[in-house]
């Protein structure tokens, strides 16, 4: 049955120490429970943000820390608990899988993905090789919570609408995005790309960023922000850490499916 539900998105500035960013996850994560969110997502690689790689603190899946640490407080909050991305570790491989999460609220993972698209560019400002440490995965993720269906993706993905469209396909009404897009490209990329993913498949998009310096060579533009299937910005979150909220009125994206019924007059 259609209704509202109120999301978040957590802005985060993870550093190097793990402990101490899942602290900081936990404190948002209940702080956006008290204002009554039912949906809380958190930014790309939340749990560690490092310049030369995850190292010793590469997590395994479905055992490890980050997971457990998922798990328990989708479980302790009662709501759905989109996990960012974090470090997964692969068996025989130095590299890591760039690795999204989500719970629902007994603390049952819903869905897992591995990130697709890998940020490997050379850019003013922005010189990155994600593929040199990362693996991509190869498979899309839907989770299927009792208010809605979300469609999994990770930062770079929102530049390629065709995996979106595929999540629209499989039943996604929501898509998270959770980021840490670079100064340069968020300045001027960020939200264009958030609205038009959310137009064409209309979709809500939840994208909770990463913001500010990480270290000396790696800074996150932020601005997470949440978009309506109409393409509105619903909220978003200013410079600094913090979080927003809005409600997600699935009964209104049903009646913008309905007058503009452009997914149904695809041809290609």
């Amino acid at each position: 049955m259609l209704r509202a539900m109120i999301a978040a998105v957590v802005q985060m500035t993870s550093g190097g120490d793990l402990e101490r960013n899942l602290a900081r996850a936990s404190e948002w994560i209940a702080a956006a429970a008290r204002r009554g969110a039912e949906l809380v997502a958190l930014p790309e690689m939340f749990a560690l943000m490092r310049d030369e790689g995850a190292g010793a603190d590469a997590q395994d899946v479905p055992n490890g820390r980050v997971m457990r640490f998922l798990a328990e407080q989708a479980a302790s909050h009662k709501l759905v608990l989109g996990g960012g991305s974090f470090p997964e570790r692969i068996a025989g491989d130095t590299r890591v899988f760039n690795t999204s999460a989500v719970f629902g609220p007994t603390g049952e993972a819903l869905a897992l993905y591995r990130k697709v698209h890998l940020f490997d560019v050379d850019l003013p400002g922005a010189t990155l090789r994600e593929s040199a440490r990362v693996a991509a995965g190869n498979e899309l993720a839907v989770a299927k919570t009792g208010a809605c269906t979300l469609g999994l993706s990770i930062c770079y993905d929102v530049r390629f609408p065709e995996l979106y469209r595929q999540l629209a396909e499989r039943g996604a009404q929501v898509l998270l995005v959770p980021s840490a897009f670079t100064v340069p490209t968020g300045r001027d990329h960020w939200e264009v790309l958030l609205r038009a993913r959310a137009i064409e498949n209309q979709c809500f998009v939840v994208a909770s960023a990463q913001w500010g310096a990480h270290s000396e060579k790696r800074s996150s533009f932020g601005h997470s922000l949440i978009a309506d299937p109409w393409g509105t910005v619903l909220c978003q979150v200013p410079d600094g850490e913090g979080l927003a909220l809005a409600e997600l009125d699935f009964a209104r994206q049903a009646e913008i499916r309905r007058r503009l019924p452009a997914l149904r007059h695809r041809r290609l």
